[in-house]
């Protein structure tokens, strides 16, 4: 098995957890970590396509950390809107602040 086929299913197993997990997690700091792990599994993905053409792996890097950029951009917009939720509603928990009354 090439190491490409063993990157792309680390990627993928990173994936599923990632999806698996956000589907499963009760609260929305949970749900964050989940995102942030299918994002790294995509950047994996990326890098290791990459390799396929070397004069391309640079741009599967640049590409790796775009996304890595984006998901921190992402991460702390949610982590503001979970202190104001939580500020609000006084839970984190994806059952209390299911229905967005107050």
């Amino acid at each position: 098995m090439s190491p490409l086929v063993l990157y792309q299913l680390v990627a993928l197993i990173l994936l599923l957890a990632g999806l698996f997990g956000i589907t499963q997690r009760k609260t929305l700091v949970g749900m964050l970590i989940c995102v942030e792990l299918m994002l790294n599994g995509a950047g994996l993905s990326i890098v290791a396509a990459a390799q396929l053409t070397p004069a391309n792996a640079v741009l599967g890097q640049l590409g790796t950390l775009f996304v890595m950029g984006l998901a921190a951009a992402e991460a702390t917009l949610v982590l503001a809107i979970i202190v104001v939720i939580a500020r609000r509603f006084g839970s984190t928990k994806t059952s209390v602040v299911s229905t967005l009354k107050g």
